[in-house]
């Protein structure tokens, strides 16, 4: 055997690597960090943490039966999912929990650290993961043939909106319901029944971020490519 095969220093795998370069790809990470890149997402994450402090302030319609309120924050977070890299989405929920734990009034009626021990903390720590989800579902930004567009587009959108339902949906309410379930002490299924009424709301904003981001999308797709 030769001394090179002895070499802890020889290359890597190029399949591994291959496997890894896709992995960061598909997370948005991109192999080299770009300083005007590195900026526009940093603003695009702040952005979006603000938008969803935003949300928790404007407007929350208090369901009897349950601790959580309705508020525009999902819609917010569907709209980011949407737009931005599962990274940059899952860092502006992020961002969002830091600033609320920072002691800010940020969260729905005006709450801050306590509301992340509190009974809908697992309705907000949900915010991450269903974001990093829903951004990892959702159907690529690409221009569309002429020929097949409308097809195209009626797939992509139908994508979105299960990646919506799944992640900003079905996430949230799983992690919140069992939390709140554990701080309450009340019935995991009183509670599922009583946030039932927050699937109609939910899922008309899933029907609406979707129809408003996935013209977005491919349109720059479409003006990107034909700048190239």
């Amino acid at each position: 055997m030769s001394r090179h095969d002895h070499n802890p220093h020889r290359l890597a795998n190029p399949s591994r690597s291959a496997a890894q370069g896709s992995f960061a790809q598909t997370l948005g990470i991109p192999a080299a960090i770009n300083p005007r890149d590195f900026a526009l997402g940093a603003f695009k994450i702040a952005a979006f943490a603000g938008l969803l402090c935003v949300a928790a302030m404007v407007g929350r319609i208090q369901v009897p039966g349950t601790e959580v309120g309705i508020t525009l924050q999902t819609f917010v977070l569907m709209i980011a999912a949407l737009t931005l890299t599962p990274v940059e989405a899952g860092s502006s929920a992020l961002l969002y929990l830091a600033i609320g734990a920072a002691g800010a009034p940020v969260f729905s009626n005006g709450a801050s650290t306590a509301a992340l021990v509190g009974p809908s903390a697992g309705f907000l720590f949900g915010f991450v993961p269903a974001a990093i989800i829903t951004a990892l579902l959702k159907a690529p930004a690409q221009a569309h043939a002429d020929g097949h567009r409308s097809v195209s587009a009626a797939l992509t959108l139908a994508r979105n909106f299960i990646a919506c339902a799944l992640g900003c949906i079905l996430v949230p309410y799983a992690v919140g319901i069992s939390v709140q379930s554990i701080v309450t002490g009340t019935d995991i299924r009183a509670l599922a029944a009583a946030s039932a009424v927050f699937f109609i709301g939910d899922t008309m904003k899933a029907i609406v971020a979707t129809a408003a981001v996935t013209p977005a999308r491919a349109f720059s797709a479409r003006r990107s490519a034909h700048n190239d």
